[in-house]
């Protein structure tokens, strides 16, 4: 299973940026797709996650309201909008899969290479 996430970028505070993570294996099951940051120092942190089947989503309360997930399924991939930009969400994003809406790094099995999203004030 290998994911490839992109759409990373520089924007200014208070603007948008979606990114995208393409999945190669078929999804099967309870699976789920999460988005995770890592910034420099810190550990990584969640961010959000949707479960493929029913599309039902559950996010960090540093994102609520700002970010949102979606998927599109014959596509295979996973997006994350992100709007409202904040220089605190500088990190590099991750795009990760597993069984259930999890919060945790290590529920998940299988990660993508990240992309950096950079948020000037």
């Amino acid at each position: 299973v290998q994911l490839q996430a992109s759409g990373g970028g520089l924007v200014q505070a208070g603007g948008s940026l979606r990114l995208s993570c393409v999945v190669s294996a078929r999804t099967l099951g309870s699976v789920s797709r999460a988005w995770f940051r890592q910034a420099p120092g810190k550990e990584r942190e969640f961010v959000g996650a949707i479960s493929w089947s029913g599309g039902e989503t559950y996010y960090a309360d540093s994102v609520k309201g700002r970010f949102t997930i979606s998927r599109d399924i014959p596509k295979n991939t996973v997006y994350l909008q992100m709007n409202s930009l904040k220089p605190e969400d500088t990190a590099v994003y991750f795009c990760a899969t597993g069984v259930g809406l999890k919060v945790t790094a290590g529920s998940y099995a299988y990660w993508g290479q990240g992309t950096q999203v950079t948020v000037s004030s």
